[in-house]
């Protein structure tokens, strides 16, 4: 996006990352990890890597910033991913200015901010449900981040780190914008200056305005964009249901049969990412509607606004043993495409 207005860029991501990106437009560096050869798998543990990657990684991007200091174009601004905190030591050891961009949802980071600020304790308890917070729709147990709910973790950390040390940024950059989101950022307006820059989406699928702007720039796969599309064109209108799962969070077989045997056609999402929040803009600003099944994260209050706030999709119910069926698969998707709510649902907002 900044390289589509003449922004000068450069993207840092490890040496593993970094031998498989295909990245078209932008400048893209390599910082390491401490894994370099195998990335978060060669690692013995999900700590032992943040930890490698928090002394490693401030080490390399120092020493790569450093290197471009005699350049014609130094760097002057480090925006950083919110699960990277030590992004802002780096910056300020350096003199530049530092921008954590939030991947979650404002909803979500919301409740992050309040619990760093002491308006929400932790644990969240059972009998403390629902949970009320501005801005925010009643939440219960299933709508929680998933984090909040489990015993204290490696991700939680890192998270409430960033969020301890947000006010030291010059600015915080959120992935949504205000017509979304706007009751939330009404609630939160004194208690954090955060800028929407969302929906951060290829603009020729959004408003048109950079026709040329038809991918993110990078992607860690060879794409497969020409084959897909043939195919797609191929088949009947309206007939294909699209089904994404993320990169990180673990689908069972036994999960993973019902999405195959949803027994319906029809066009849409079966929506299962990592950072979900990213795949409901795309959803949300195409107009495709959406059945959500949340695994952790983020994903459970995400699904909750799909259904209960934006009410531009369904979201799947588990039975008792954690497992969403082929029955409800197909009562969603039913739902979605040719039920009451099949008007509504998809619009764009």
């Amino acid at each position: 996006m900044l390289g589509l207005q003449r922004a000068e860029t450069s993207f840092a991501t490890t040496c593993y990352t970094i031998n498989s990106i295909n990245a078209h437009g932008i400048d893209v560096l390599p910082i390491s990890d401490g894994f370099d050869e195998g990335g978060f798998k060669q690692a013995p543990c999900l700590e032992a890597y943040l930890e490698s990657f928090r002394i490693i990684g401030s080490k390399t991007l120092t020493e790569l910033i450093h290197s471009l200091e005699a350049s014609t174009l130094p760097i002057n601004c480090l925006v950083y991913d919110s699960l990277l905190p030590w992004g802002l030591e780096v910056a300020k050891s350096l003199g530049i200015l530092s921008v954590v961009f939030l991947t979650n949802s404002v909803s979500v980071c919301s409740i992050y901010r309040q619990i760093d600020l002491g308006l929400l304790p932790l644990p969240v308890k059972p009998e403390n449900m629902p949970v009320l917070l501005p801005g925010l729709p009643p939440l219960g147990r299933e709508d929680m981040p998933s984090f909040l709910m489990e015993p204290p973790n490696i991700y939680l950390t890192a998270i409430m780190e960033m969020f301890a040390s947000l006010d030291q940024n010059n600015f915080v950059l959120a992935n949504t914008f205000e017509k979304l989101e706007d009751e939330v950022a009404k609630a939160m307006s004194g208690l954090w200056s955060v800028w929407m820059v969302g929906p951060i989406i290829p603009s020729a699928y959004l408003d048109e305005q950079i026709k040329t702007d038809t991918e993110y720039g990078g992607s860690l796969w060879e794409s497969r964009g020409s084959i897909c599309t043939k195919w797609l064109n191929s088949m009947p209108p309206e007939s294909v249901v699209y089904v994404l799962f993320g990169s990180m969070a673990r689908i069972s077989a036994n999960q993973c049969q019902p999405s195959r045997r949803s027994g319906q056609p029809g066009r849409g999402v079966l929506l299962d990412t990592l950072w979900v929040e990213l795949n409901s803009l795309e959803a949300l600003s195409l107009g495709v509607p959406v059945v959500a099944v949340p695994q952790w994260s983020d994903q459970p209050m995400n699904a909750k606004f799909i259904e209960e706030v934006w009410k531009v999709g369904v979201r799947a119910k588990k039975d008792g043993g954690g497992i969403v069926r082929k029955e409800e698969v197909k009562r969603c998707v039913g739902e979605g495409w040719w039920g009451k709510k099949a008007k509504s649902l998809g619009r764009t907002l």
